[in-house]
């Protein structure tokens, strides 16, 4: 894995926090995102070409966001996954990681899988669990509303769903509320100022209507413990 880190993003959606990118080989063949990810277009996919070809290692990466302020809020992985090739989390590089933001308010999303009856599953699943728990906000991303139900009864970790483009909110089967993203929503709300991804006990899933050039590709085909989408 390489790794980069923005001390200040320029992002209006973000506001001026740290935010890191990590190299496309973390992301997961099993996302249903993949073909239609915002970060494969525009500023932001010349930036992770440039992680992929290198960038800081895990080392390097970890003591910047050790050396960041007490108390300072951050986004993890503004492209790319939890650290682990392909499908599976590698659990040392995350601990590293969730060690190194002590103190820190660090969030983040994965699409890495967490349902299902196999290790790769349990062992991922684990390790959101500890990492939350532990202080380092990890969101489990869901593609359909389906989907999102089946990863909020874990009970492990937070979660965020993409939504169909101009959403202004919806309603999970199961009966749980989505918001609509504020800093999408709202004017002028950044994650600096709204803070709700890093908010780990949040009973509302979070929404995130597609977006950007690749929006009008369909989502692919993927199945989480028997829900296809």
């Amino acid at each position: 894995m390489n790794y980069h880190l923005t001390l200040k993003s320029a992002n209006v959606k973000t506001g001026p926090i740290p935010v890191s990118t990590t190299s496309g080989d973390s992301c997961p063949e099993s996302c249903g995102s993949r073909d239609r990810c915002y970060a494969k277009a525009g500023p932001l996919a010349i930036h992770w070409r440039k992680v992929n070809d290198g960038g800081l290692s895990l080392e390097d990466f970890t003591a910047k966001i050790s050396a960041l302020p007490h108390g300072q809020l951050w986004r993890h992985n503004q492209a790319g996954d939890l650290p682990g090739k392909d499908e599976k989390i590698d659990t040392q590089a995350l601990n590293a990681i969730v060690k190194a933001n002590e103190g820190k308010r660090g969030f983040t999303y994965t699409h890495k899988p967490v349902t299902g009856l196999n290790h790769t599953e349990n062992t991922n699943a684990l390790a959101v669990l500890m990492a939350n728990k532990r202080g380092f906000t990890v969101n489990l991303s869901a593609d359909t509303l389906e989907q999102a139900d089946t990863l909020k009864d874990l009970g492990i970790a937070p979660v965020v769903v993409v939504l169909p483009e101009q959403s202004k909110g919806e309603v999970t089967p199961s009966g749980r509320r989505v918001v609509v993203c504020p800093a999408i929503s709202h004017e002028g709300v950044t994650c600096e100022s709204c803070k709700l991804c890093a908010w780990r006990d949040r009973e509302v899933i979070i929404g995130f209507p597609v977006h950007g050039p690749l929006r009008r590709q369909p989502a692919r085909l993927v199945t989480i413990k028997g829900v296809e989408a």
